[in-house]
Formats: structure tokens, C-alpha cells, sequence
């Protein structure tokens, strides 16, 4: 979300920069980018809900949902009005490529700008340093005028970080060290059961209002029956409640002393509790699952997520406006979201739609069809696909059709697919209705191609690999960056298909299961040796 007018507001962010061009510190180049985080003080929440309230207007939860809504607000004045602060954390680029050689000097630059950076980072020497000073925030964190829930710990040296990587969207580089959580006690008034977009059985505790960490919680995970009885928690106990990282309230299990002998036991219903079709659990599954794609609980689940972010992300549509839509039957799945400008005279009849907003949502879903076929495949919602396994279904395919076509045997031959994923696309494409929404797809204009990668060519052409654990000379990015240069394959699980397993300090479960296959183990220095004899430079 563009947030640019509000952000202006914030008083202590610079409108100015106060470098100095002359000064080899500070020299500004013509573009380059921070990162860092708005938040509203303790104090500041605090007056803002005594305001509110002699105004009879509702107090705010917590600052941190306070300050996420105050950025987002329409108008910049309500904005202006709410006390609002930030600590910047990272030079994120600079276009003129004199880029810092260390995390500490990039923050000293941006101090000499006028950006305000958190005055209790420091620099340590040694883990033992580290662990000292997390230990002592564990007792002062209350002090500070913002809330936190934890210390960052990052690597120091850009060109190590750089080394380092990352995975996924997780830097190796740096690590977070949370605060044991903050915890209450309060009543298990009941445990419902939602249904989520796979047709899985997702129960959650309803508890008497507590306020753990500043925030009112009335809700918490569950997460299935065996966890539930696991914890021996029961409807009608007094409950240990916590917010995992400060943020996901769970249930932490029974005050036992508080037992009356009143208090029931949780089955999971025979039936699913929106559609009534007999609830299934496949075999090695903690989860139950309602089999019926036709399901309106999976269907508006199905829905929201074809819309998401990490999907194909239509702005302006989300969960009310996604309910909405399913509600007053304008669209059933994410293929009828195409049908809408058709519509358009309809839609303006809705309470809450007038023109600009149904033209910009309009365009919003237009704008969709060009996404990427990987986030097609994402939005589609097939079970155990998410972004990074779409993506690499996309690029081994080159398009739907093909993908639609293949055997659970060609997809499963796939490096890093394994058999669980192959079967589940399988079945996902055997549906008739899932291949109608593709051509709905189709039909709309929506993007069902990707470029087909061609395999490197190279010395390890046609060997797959795994590494785990520490290496000593090698992280694993800059191992498996080899591999994939020189035309090998690097995976994440061990398979049948593995032809070596390079195995570092600290291996674990990947060990075990290339120890059961039969798998070829290589140590570093073997990995090494194998890399060099085929005239690959370590």
C-alpha cells in the first residue's frame, strides 16, 4: 500500500536530508533506499485512548495495531493527529554503488542524514556478549516507551551477509531472539471448529476477553484434537493463554488445581459443521478434512486466498469484499472474478460500492492477468503447492496444459517435488470442476504460460544433491550455488533421486533418511574433491 502522504506526517522522518555533500560521510547520492519501522510509544497509546474516550468515541487495542491503522488511514490529518514515531534499521540500496562495507557504518551514515536509529543497538565481539545482552533486555524491556518482543542479531559484515543469503525470504545473516511470551489465565468458554480452504478442521479455543501484552484477546489456536488432548485441555477449564511472538494468542494448557470435575472433553464433529458431509483423516495426518470442493466454508476460503498477495493480488478485494461478492452470488471462485466488468451496473446497486470503487476494482482484476503462471498455480490452491513449488512446477512445465497433463510419476521425477506434492497435483487436475475454473481462466485472458527453463549444461549434469548441516568452508548457498552452476540440482529433501548427500556438522533427519536409501554421503572435504576433479574451482 502506497502510505507516501502519511508517512510525511511523522515528525522525527526527515523532509530534509542533512548531509553534507562535501563530506565523505555523509555524501548523499541521488537515490537510495532505507528501511525501518513506524510505531506509536506506550505513552503516546496511552493519552490517545483518554482522548478518545472523553470523546465517547472506541479505545484502541494495542499500539501496535494502533500505529498499523494510523498509517493507513485515508486522510493524512488523522494521521498528523496520532503520536506516531520510527527507528530505521537498514540502507536497503544506493545508486551510485559506494555502498558501505559494514551494518554499523550504514547506520552511522544514515544517523549524519537525520534518520533516527534506535540509540540501544550495539556491537558486539563474541556469542557470550550477545547472549549477555539479550538476557539483560529480557529484564529492562519494559522500560523502554515502545513495546518490543525480542533482540535482532545480525552479521555485521555486508560482504558476509551477501555470502550468507538467504532462504526463501528469511536472511541467514540474521536471527531473532524472542522474549518468553507474556502470559494470562482466563476461562475456556467453548471450542468451535472453522474450515479452511483444503477442507481442513481447524479447532480454536473461545475464552472469556483477557488482556495479555496490552491487547484484548478472545480467541486462540488450538490447532488440532491430537494437540487438544495431548494438553488434556477441556471446555469449562481455567486456560494458560499466551501470544506466540507477542502476536498469535495460543493456549498453553489447563490450570489443573481449578478442575471442578464439570469440564468436557473435545471430539472433533462427525461432520463437517458447514456442509454436513463426513469429515475424513488420511493416513499419518493430525488433521481432519472435509472432502466436499463444493463446500461453502472451502469455497470463500478458496476465494479470499485467489485473491491474496501471494496469489494473484487484486488489490481492493479482500475478505469482506470477497464475502460479499460469493454472498450476493456475483462470483464463486476466482475465474468468475473475471466476469465482473460485464457487470458493472450490478455491482454499483451494492451498498458500499459507488463508481470510483468498483472502476478501481475493476481494473484491479484486469490488471491480475498478467501475473506470472507460478502465481497462477499459487492462487489456484492445490494442496502442499505454495510459492516456491508453483514456481518451479511453472518453469519445468511451461504451461498449465502441460502441467494439467502430467503423471504423478513425470512430476515426482521433478528435483526437489516429491511424491506427496506429485499426487496431490494429480488429484487436484483429476477434478472436473478445477480444470472448468482454468478455463475460466483462459477464457478471461489470464496468463497460463511461463518461459520453460532449460537444465544448465555441466559437469554435474544429471546429479541431484542435498546438503545439510554446518559446512566449515563452504555455507550452504555457496555449495549449492556450485552444484546448480555446474548443471547439477540442488534439493531440499532427500529422495530416492538423490545421488549424494553432502553432510556437514550437526546433520540431522536428512542423514537418517539417506542412511535407510542407500543415499551416497559425502563429507565437505569429499564434496570438495568431487567439485575439483571434475574441473569445478572451490
Amino acid at each position: 500500500e502506497n502510505i507516501t502522504q502519511n508517512v510525511r506526517t511523522i515528525r522525527s522522518i526527515p523532509q530534509r536530508l542533512s548531509g553534507d555533500r562535501r563530506s565523505a560521510v555523509a555524501d548523499v547520492p541521488p537515490r537510495f533506499e532505507v528501511r525501518g519501522e513506524i510505531y506509536m510509544t506506550k505513552s503516546g497509546f496511552e493519552k490517545l485512548n483518554v482522548e478518545r474516550g472523553e470523546a465517547g468515541l472506541p479505545l484502541f487495542a494495542s499500539p501496535r495495531n494502533s500505529a498499523a491503522g494510523s498509517v493507513r488511514q485515508l486522510d493524512p490529518k488523522v494521521t498528523a493527529a496520532r503520536p506516531l514515531d520510527a527507528f530505521w534499521y537498514q540502507l536497503g540500496w544506493r545508486d551510485d554503488g559506494r555502498d558501505p562495507t559494514t551494518h554499523s557504518d550504514a547506520l552511522e551514515w544514515l544517523k549524519t542524514l537525520g534518520f533516527r536509529v534506535n540509540p540501544h543497538i550495539k556491537r558486539l565481539h563474541t556469542l557470550d556478549e550477545v547472549a549477555a545482552f539479550c538476557a539483560g533486555w529480557v529484564e529492562k524491556r519494559d522500560s523502554l516507551d515502545y513495546e518490543i518482543d525480542g533482540i535482532v542479531i545480525k552479521v555485521d559484515d555486508l560482504a558476509v551477509q551477501r555470502q550468507m543469503g538467504a532462504v526463501g525470504r528469511e536472511p541467514r545473516w540474521a536471527i531473532a531472539y524472542k522474549f518468553p511470551p507474556t502470559q494470562a489465565t482466563t476461562k475456556l468458554l467453548r471450542i468451535d471448529v472453522n474450515v479452511g480452504r483444503t477442507g481442513t478442521l481447524n479447532p480454536f479455543a473461545v475464552l472469556e476477553p483477557v488482556v495479555i501484552g496490552g491487547a484484548t484477546v478472545k480467541l486462540a489456536t488450538l490447532h488440532n484434537e491430537d494437540v487438544i488432548h495431548l494438553k488434556d485441555v477441556r471446555v469449562g477449564d481455567t486456560v494458560i493463554v499466551q501470544r506466540a511472538g507477542d502476536v498469535i494468542p495460543q493456549v498453553v494448557g489447563p490450570v489443573l488445581s481449578t478442575r471442578t470435575g464439570n469440564e468436557k472433553r473435545f471430539h472433533m464433529p462427525k461432520k463437517c459443521p458447514v456442509c454436513r458431509t463426513p469429515i475424513v483423516r488420511g493416513e499419518d495426518e493430525a488433521a481432519y478434512r472435509c472432502p466436499n470442493r463444493q463446500c461453502p466454508a472451502q469455497r470463500f476460503r478458496l476465494l479470499e486466498h485467489f485473491v491474496g498477495r501471494g496469489a494473484m493480488d487484486i488489490d481492493g478485494l479482500g475478505e469482506s469484499i470477497a464475502y460479499l461478492l460469493m454472498e450476493r452470488g456475483f462470483a464463486q471462485d476466482g475465474g468468475d472474478l473475471y466476469r465482473l466488468r460485464g457487470r458493472r451496473d450490478d455491482l454499483l446497486q451494492i451498498d458500499r460500492f459507488g463508481e470510483k470503487s468498483v472502476d478501481n476494482l475493476l481494473a484491479s482484476i484486469d490488471a491480475s492477468k498478467d501475473r506470472p503462471l507460478a502465481r497462477v498455480i499459487v492462487a489456484l490452491g492445490i494442496r502442499h503447492v505454495g510459492g516456491e513449488v508453483a514456481s518451479v512446477l511453472a518453469t519445468h512445465f511451461g504451461g498449465i496444459d502441460a502441467l494439467m497433463d502430467a503423471s504423478a510419476d513425470q512430476i515426482d521425477e521433478i528435483p526437489g517435488i516429491g511424491s506427496v506434492i506429485a499426487e496431490s497435483v494429480v488429484e487436484f487436475f483429476g477434478d472436473a470442476d478445477n480444470r472448468a475454473l482454468v478455463e475460466k481462466l483462459r477464457a478471461a485472458g489470464v496468463n497460463l504460460r511461463a518461459e520453460k527453463g532449460a537444465a544448465r549444461e555441466g559437469p554435474l549434469s544429471g546429479l541431484t544433491f542435498v546438503v545439510t548441516g554446518r559446512l566449515e568452508r563452504l555455507s550452504r548457498d555457496a555449495a549449492e550455488s556450485l552444484i546448480k552452476n555446474a548443471g547439477g540440482a540442488a534439493t531440499s529433501s532427500v529422495t530416492k533421486k538423490t545421488d549424494y548427500l553432502v553432510v556437514g556438522a550437526e546433520a540431522g533427519s536428512k542423514l537418517v533418511k539417506a542412511q535407510q536409501l542407500g543415499t551416497a554421503l559425502l563429507d565437505e572435504d569429499a564434496f570438495v574433491a568431487l567439485l575439483r576433479e571434475r574441473g569445478i574451482a572451490v
